[in-house]
């Protein structure tokens, strides 16, 4: 009788929880929820991964590379090609969140510091997952449904896969604790994620410095023509600033590092 009780009120009806009305409740459950798996693992702050989910690793784009067919049409053999030649970027990501959490594992402090966190999914975010779990470290994924990617890979940390309906609210959580950010090749969804972060900065509505990377100049330069945004007078000089291209993790680690250090980074608030 209680039972039936308990499933008339409103928070457990999954039918108002689901209409237009109950969208208020959806988007509270996305920050109170991820909220409390935050505070339950102790993760202070985090270093964000972004990039493509379609990044193969090296082993899986030889593999298909040396199983194209020779009935292959050219097309087809040139993007087995290209896999090839983007799969050091998933390598690349790979190392260097590995570099991340080992740094991050020898810092004096009995909370989670500079945890890698990505969208959750697969390519460049799982290999920023894969990587603090070759470091014996966690993890978290801010993973979030969708229609034709994998949603979830399996380097996250038990407890960490945060999943996502709203996209500003995965949005949210990726940069509300961030220290750092690590942009890797990617497609829409890594512009948008990077673009807006830019947009923000430069705006002041995130008032705390973060360093950013945006790893692979020849990717980047060829994506965003950068000087023409200045020459346009669409952007400032000193907007360039925000951020810092380079090919070398060893480079971008130094970079993130040293920022974190003498900007003494705190708090996890804009």
């Amino acid at each position: 009788m209680g039972n039936t009780k308990e499933k008339n009120r409103f928070y457990f009806n999954k039918k108002f929880l689901s209409s237009p009305e109950g969208r208020s409740v959806r988007i509270l459950s996305e920050y109170y929820g991820p909220l409390r798996n935050i505070k339950e693992n102790k993760i202070f702050d985090t270093i964000v991964f972004f990039g493509s989910a379609r990044i193969k690793s090296e082993k899986e784009a030889k593999t298909i590379f040396d199983s194209v067919s020779s009935s292959a049409t050219q097309q087809e053999i040139n993007r087995a090609k290209k896999d090839v030649d983007m799969s050091r970027y998933y390598e690349d990501a790979r190392r260097l969140a590995k570099k991340f959490t080992e740094w991050s594992k020898g810092l004096n402090s009995k909370k989670s510091r500079y945890i890698i966190t990505s969208g959750g999914g697969g390519g460049i975010m799982e290999a920023a997952n894969r990587g603090a779990k070759e470091a014996d470290g966690i993890s978290v994924g801010l993973t979030i449904s969708l229609p034709f990617e994998q949603t979830s890979n399996e380097y996250i940390t038990n407890g960490l896969d945060l999943k996502f309906h709203y996209f500003f609210m995965r949005k949210f959580w990726f940069i509300y604790l961030a220290k750092a950010l690590v942009v890797w090749p990617g497609g829409f969804g890594t512009l948008d994620e990077v673009m807006e972060l830019l947009t923000l900065i430069q705006t002041e509505k995130i008032k705390k410095k973060l360093p950013i990377v945006l790893y692979g100049s020849e990717f980047w330069n060829n994506v965003v023509n950068w000087d023409y945004l200045v020459e346009c007078g669409t952007i400032s000089q000193s907007d360039l600033d925000l951020f810092y291209i380079t090919d070398d993790i060893d480079d971008a680690f130094q970079f993130i590092v040293q920022y974190i250090e003498d900007n003494k980074l705190k708090g996890p608030n804009f």
